[in-house]
């Protein structure tokens, strides 16, 4: 099998905390035109026509009236009063609050490495990887270039290929690469995962809800940040609100990658 890296890693700072510091650092003054709440995505558009997207967590999420309650209505509103809903416990206004600084950071004229992100990703045959986040179009694709790839969900016990998220914790320290979804951070997991796979070679944090965001991410274990781009506003508030995917996003996003 391929080597494990020996690296101590203890989030001292939550990466939650760290990606509301420097987005509001870099919002300004920048006010919310839009917010929509889709069945599975959450966009945010700001004044000058960024948008920004992340997951929803809508079974989690809702809890009768008492969501953004104190906010309500929400476009108008300064992206730093949307980006503090990042102290919230309720995954929907963690969302929101995520699709809003990923409206601010991820943004075409950075120069992002452009394309899929096993393109950035190289693996070694003997490596074990565990996906933390089931990325159908990429398994096949990884298992065959590694010796072992186990696929962790939010499921309460194993179904098929699929393994309770759960039980991720105590495979990572085991494996050469790491992916992890950027979901993670919507439901406030991602800090115990970077913990258990800080030995890993490879540590990918992917997925549309990813915020590319460096300055969030120093001194921690992540190689690489694998997101979107929205490149055509208008269409990306109309499939979130009609309740699209990320395969309807390929028209609308610029799959983007960060190496760190």
């Amino acid at each position: 099998m391929g080597e494990v890296r020996e690296r101590h890693f203890t989030m001292s700072v939550s990466l939650r905390q760290r990606i509301k510091k420097h987005s509001m650092a870099q919002a300004g003054h920048l006010a919310v035109k839009d917010v929509r709440i889709g069945l599975t995505y959450t966009a945010v558009m700001l004044e000058d026509g960024s948008v920004g997207v992340a997951y929803s967590f809508l079974k989690r999420g809702v809890r009768g009236c008492k969501v953004f309650r104190q906010l309500s209505p929400l476009a108008g509103r300064r992206a730093t009063e949307l980006l503090a809903l990042f102290d919230s416990k309720n995954t929907l206004e963690s969302a929101v609050a995520l699709a809003t600084s990923n409206a601010i950071t991820n943004r075409p004229e950075k120069g992002y490495l452009v394309g899929d992100v096993l393109s950035y990703i190289q693996f070694d045959p003997s490596d074990r990887v565990a996906m933390v986040g089931h990325f159908a179009p990429l398994v096949p694709l990884i298992k065959e270039r590694v010796s072992e790839l186990r696929i962790f969900e939010e499921t309460s016990r194993a179904s098929g290929e699929l393994l309770p998220a759960s039980q991720a914790g105590s495979w990572l320290p085991k494996c050469q690469v790491a992916l992890i979804t950027a979901t993670s951070i919507i439901n406030n997991t991602t800090d115990a995962l970077l913990e258990a796979a800080a030995h890993c070679r490879e540590i990918a944090i992917l997925g549309a809800s990813t915020p590319m965001l460096p300055e969030a991410f120093d001194d921690m274990p992540v190689t690489l940040l694998s997101g979107v781009v929205v490149t055509h506003p208008g269409d990306m508030l109309r499939i979130v609100s009609e309740g699209g995917g990320t395969r309807l996003f390929r028209g609308c996003t610029q799959k983007v990658n960060l190496r760190l």
